[in-house]
This record gives structure tokens, C-alpha cells and sequence, in this order.
């Protein structure tokens, strides 16, 4: 193995520790994007602050995986980078839209018969956003499990 290749194996190795750490922690956090017909103010600021932390976990742990994806195909690294972005630009819609349900929760019930427009469409924007931030997150994981495979595996052995 030439000094090159030892080098990236090194780094390698380091970013794969940064990765289990943050792995873990994700892995405790247990968040899910499920929406809930909960009408309680404190349930909402409850997973506006999951999520947000959630978020910020994920955001270190996927630019960890880009940095790592960047030492071996650089292409490929920035398409993950544009997922990233995606991941957050998602992530903090679904805030926005928590946050507007947080101000007035009956929103979200459907057992609310007089719900105005405005409530329909806030409630059909976050059923779809929750749904395409778990969409994007399951491509971005799938993306980067085919990538570790075809190219770190062969590095690390």
C-alpha cells in the first residue's frame, strides 16, 4: 500500500470513530417523523425541540459521512453534499410548520369539524414535509450504505 492510500486509511478510520459516536447518539434519540393529532401546546414545543436537536445531530453526522465520501470520490461526496442541504432546508420547513401549529394546535385535529383552509393546508403541508424529510433521509442513508460498501469496505480491508 503506497503512502497515499495508508494516509486515506488512516483518515478513514478516523472519520468512521466520529461517525459511531454520532451514530449512537442519533440512535438514542429515537426521533421519529410520525405526525400526531396531539392538540397540547407543550406536546408541539416538545418536538420542535426533538426535532431541532435531532436536526443538528444529523447535520454533523451526514457532513461527517460527506467529508469521508470526499477522500475517495469527490462527485459523488458532492451529490451527497446537495442530499445534506436538502435534509436541512426540509428539516427546517418542518420546524417553520411546527411552529405554527404549536400557536394554535387544534390545527391538527381532525375531529375539528369547522377547520378554516388555512388549517387544511398546514395540516396537509406538514403530513408531506414530515413524509419527504423521512423519504430524503432513507435515500441519503441507502446512498451512503451502497457507497461505504462499494468503495470503504475495499479500503479498510
Amino acid at each position: 500500500m503506497n503512502q497515499d492510500s495508508e494516509e486515506i486509511k488512516i483518515r478513514i478510520q478516523e472519520q468512521s470513530k466520529k461517525l459511531t459516536e454520532l451514530g449512537s447518539i442519533l440512535a438514542k434519540n429515537q426521533f421519529t417523523y410520525k405526525i400526531e393529532e396531539k392538540t397540547s401546546k407543550e406536546y408541539w414545543q416538545k418536538r420542535i425541540q426533538d426535532l431541532t436537536k435531532y436536526n443538528e445531530t444529523s447535520l454533523a453526522y451526514y457532513s461527517q459521512v460527506q467529508k469521508m465520501m470526499n477522500l475517495i470520490n469527490i462527485e459523488e461526496a458532492q451529490i451527497f453534499l446537495l442530499q445534506t442541504s436538502k435534509f436541512h432546508q426540509l428539516g427546517t420547513e418542518l420546524i417553520k410548520l411546527m411552529h405554527q401549529i404549536e400557536e394554535n394546535p387544534s390545527i391538527i385535529s381532525s375531529k375539528d369539524k369547522q377547520q378554516s383552509q388555512w388549517s387544511k393546508k398546514i395540516k396537509e403541508k406538514i403530513l408531506q414535509v414530515s413524509s419527504k424529510c423521512l423519504e430524503n433521509e432513507k435515500s441519503m442513508n441507502l446512498n451512503f450504505r451502497k457507497f461505504y460498501d462499494k468503495e470503504i469496505k475495499t479500503i479498510l480491508e
